[in-house]
């Protein structure tokens, strides 16, 4: 009877996953049996911190029939060029670098002094021409992302808000310009340091 009951539980949240309102329409959430921030956060591509600022939640603690407000996401198109970017940028490198550099990417969009949507902070140009991103200039952004890099998007978005606000990145191999290596080191991954 317990496994009858689990099984028609997991039948209903796999339904209510697949029945629920698009993404892009979605603007409340009811909270489900089995729900946690984390999962919604992650299914409608959201932070979890943005979750809990919109809802003045104070803790991470959720309950059936509670109506969520959800904060406006990012769109698919949007996910997919930066899954795109952290699969060109970060081929090889560790899952942790992923999700790092997709991070970077969120920080400069709600940082000051860079544009306001991913799209603009992925092609954005220097005042010397120079594209900020190596696979924008070598084209390798119009290579489809693998899962790897669909998932630490989704991981980056999700946690958006938190870590040690890095901003740049580079390879201390690669890199020739003395000005990104004087940035404050927040983080070493694979072949990446990132900075602020």
């Amino acid at each position: 009877m317990k496994n009858i009951k689990n099984i028609l539980l997991t039948i209903g949240l796999s339904l209510t996953i697949l029945l629920a309102p698009s993404i892009a329409n979605a603007a409340t959430y009811t909270v489900k049996s089995g729900d946690s921030l984390w999962k919604i956060s992650n299914h409608y591509g959201v932070s979890v911190s943005a979750l809990q600022q919109t809802n003045h939640l104070k803790g991470i603690t959720i309950y059936p029939g509670q109506l969520l407000t959800l904060p406006t996401r990012i769109s698919n198109q949007e996910m997919d060029l930066l899954a795109r970017l952290v699969h060109a940028e970060a081929k090889g490198e560790p899952y942790a670098g992923k999700v790092a550099v997709a991070t970077v990417v969120l920080n400069r969009v709600d940082h000051s002094d860079f544009p306001n949507t991913i799209k603009e902070v992925i092609y954005q140009r220097s005042a010397g021409g120079y594209y900020a991103f190596t696979p924008v200039k070598n084209d390798a952004i119009y290579q489809p992302a693998d899962s790897d890099a669909k998932r630490a998007v989704q991981e980056a978005l999700a946690f958006r808000g938190q870590g040690q606000g890095s901003i740049y990145f580079y390879n201390p191999k690669t890199a020739k310009s003395d000005w990104i290596l004087s940035r404050t080191v927040t983080i070493t991954i694979g072949n990446h340091r990132f900075a602020k």
